[in-house]
């Protein structure tokens, strides 16, 4: 008789061969995938809820008049055509282009300027570090109580310190040629700490080798600033640079401060653009003009933000 052979099963994939390492490395990948989106899903969620969506509204809330009561009443472009015509819109927009061309560079320099000097370690360093921060941590409201209280006329103690020079009398947030200004000192004692921080660890990334070669090859300090540090800091700069701008433009020192220290005065001299879209929604009930400016302020920032990216490649100028 015919004996019959029963067929060759499949030899079985043993512990530890190549086979089921590579099972396990995909099973691996996939739980770290599910893990990482897991943990974005949250800030997705909260981008797409609390900023995409209120976006899109803002955008058809601009097409209607809106009132104070809820009434809408569709007028198409009609918020956006008046803006060509209002005399106030376009001073508010003159004093914030005069703000920020005014406040990102002399903060940028300051802030700059305090890293490098505090970049090295010194008995106290902590200190130091933590009184140029100690600003930032404080709210914006209270800071502009505590500056009104230095500044008020006659009685304030920066006119007791002025008074031996004669100055007693002169009125900071009083006077509309020196109101903005103050504004502008104010605004950079407040975030100059914060964007020290950001220099600093800018810093840290600047190999110590190289600034000892160049010491060595006999630069001296502003050379090695100039051929070292610097290129390699363009990067933070332009982080720096950015966030600054739209903060200016946007940020609460934009809103918070002025409103606080002057409520846009004297004689609109500090009312910004901010301070403005809030008077517009909440003071004259014109909701939906107050969006289609906010729409047009927004697209503003996004294309200089873009320009500027486009421009220095993020900071990258001498990169091909």
């Amino acid at each position: 008789m015919a004996t019959t052979t029963a067929p060759r099963s499949k030899p079985l994939v043993k512990a530890g061969t190549p086979g089921e390492k590579q099972k396990r490395s995909l099973t691996r990948k996939q739980r770290e995938a599910v893990a990482a989106y897991a943990f974005l899903a949250p800030d997705v969620i909260g981008l797409l809820v609390f900023v995409a969506l209120p976006m899109v509204l803002a955008f058809a809330v601009a097409l209607f008049k809106v009132d104070g009561f809820g009434n809408y009443q569709y007028v198409g472009l009609a918020n956006y055509k008046l803006m060509g015509s209002d005399d106030q819109l376009l001073a508010s927009l003159k004093v914030t282009g005069t703000y920020v061309i005014t406040y990102v560079p002399i903060a940028f320099v300051v802030s700059l300027a305090l890293a490098m000097l505090v970049r090295n370690k010194f008995k106290g360093i902590g200190w130091v570090r933590s009184a140029f921060f100690l600003p930032n941590v404080v709210s914006l409201v209270v800071v502009g109580l505590l500056w009104q209280f230095l500044l008020v006329d006659k009685r304030g103690a920066i006119s007791s310190l002025l008074a031996p020079f004669g100055l007693e009398d002169v009125s900071f947030l009083g006077t509309p040629s020196l109101a903005l200004g103050t504004y502008v000192v104010i605004s950079v004692w407040f975030i100059m700490g914060y964007q020290m921080l950001v220099f600093l660890a800018g810093l840290k990334d600047v190999p110590k080798e190289l600034e000892d070669a160049a010491h060595i090859d006999g630069a001296g300090s502003w050379q090695r600033f100039r051929y070292v540090i610097w290129p390699l800091l363009r990067p933070t700069s332009f982080f720096v640079v950015v966030n600054s701008t739209i903060g200016a433009v946007t940020g609460l020192q934009a809103f918070d401060l002025v409103y606080v220290l002057t409520a846009g005065g004297p004689a609109r001299s500090t009312s910004t653009v901010v301070l403005y879209i809030y008077e517009q929604a909440f003071t004259f009930n014109n909701i939906g003009y107050a969006t289609a400016l906010t729409t047009v302020v927004v697209a503003l920032l996004v294309i200089c933000t873009g320009l500027m990216f486009a421009l220095t490649r993020g900071g990258r100028f001498d990169e091909e």
